[in-house]
């Protein structure tokens, strides 16, 4: 910060870049739409964490996890929230008990198919309900394949445990929730910085001509549009209006769009990796990937 006061005077050309002006807006709104958001993710986990019992959790969701998994993806739709706070809600359900596969299905649903984001789906896309239910089809179908697959395939050494939320001995239920929020808030928020940084530099650096010039391709603009949703980081209470406004694109493009953006993108792996670990965050988020780009396309094909 110094260097930057003591040297801004010869800085001033270099701000004034078009492209830096349009990466630093990028970087900052990506982070503005995202904290609040995480901030809230960070306190119902810190309250999973000092105040719910593991016992009630083990009571609230099936034993098996073919039947956890799905009823797990259901709850996602009663939590308003983006998938910032999706990463440090299901870190705390799994360090008070509850299977990963179950906490990871909410992880990808609760983003995906919340009522806020239904109803920004609905409004950026008049006279189409068809939209909404192919994104809470797709998605859910996504997040219930996803979880069947960690609980089916997925090795306990792939994801980190959370060893972090240990309480000296007689510590009341406030200061494990303080401690608790204190300490996953500002973790979680260094990794959103560092996705923030790769989503903005990306942004800019692909060219806007070289997607206009694969929109119509067929089978194609599925995947450019998929990928896309990976690079800008999109919010999903915002991703439906950014959609809606790539009128060069297919429908089921768009849906695509939609469907892995709220699930896969470089700022919520960074938070997964951050969160979890890497051997975990490259091959969930690979995974999740392939499902959701399968979940979109079938649901695009019947219901577009």
């Amino acid at each position: 910060m110094v260097l930057l006061l003591a040297g801004r005077r010869w800085l001033v050309g270099w701000l004034d870049a078009p492209g830096l002006q349009a990466w630093t807006t990028v970087f900052v709104a990506i982070c503005v739409q995202a904290i609040p958001f995480l901030v809230l993710g960070t306190l119902l986990s810190a309250a999973i964490t000092a105040l719910v019992p593991a016992s009630f959790l083990e009571r609230a969701l099936p034993k098996r996890a073919v039947l956890a998994v799905p009823a797990a993806g259901l709850a996602g739709a009663v939590l308003p929230g983006c998938e910032c706070a999706s990463v440090p809600v299901a870190d705390g359900l799994i360090a008070r008990g509850v299977a990963p596969a179950a906490a990871l299905a909410f992880l990808l649903s609760a983003p995906a198919i919340n009522p806020v984001v239904l109803t920004a789906t609905a409004v950026a896309f008049p006279g189409r309900p068809q939209m909404v239910l192919a994104r809470f089809a797709a998605s859910l179908v996504t997040a219930v394949v996803v979880g069947w697959l960690w609980a089916r395939f997925g090795r306990p050494e792939w994801l980190r445990p959370s060893v972090r939320r240990a309480q000296p001995a007689g510590a009341g239920r406030w200061a494990a929730f303080r401690a608790a929020f204190a300490h996953e808030f500002l973790h979680a928020a260094g990794f959103l910085v560092i996705g923030g940084i790769t989503a903005a530099t990306l942004n800019v650096l692909v060219p806007r001509q070289l997607l206009g010039g694969l929109a119509h391709l067929p089978g194609v603009s599925v995947l450019v549009l998929a990928l896309l949703a990976v690079v800008l980081a999109v919010c999903s209470e915002a991703d439906a209006f950014v959609a809606a406004s790539l009128s060069a694109f297919p429908l089921p493009a768009r849906l695509a769009f939609m469907v892995v953006g709220p699930m896969v993108d470089v700022k919520l792996v960074a938070m997964q990796a951050g969160t979890f670990g890497w051997p975990f965050a490259w091959r969930f988020s690979t995974v999740t990937f392939t499902v959701a780009v399968l979940a979109a396309t079938l649901a695009g094909w019947w219901l577009l």
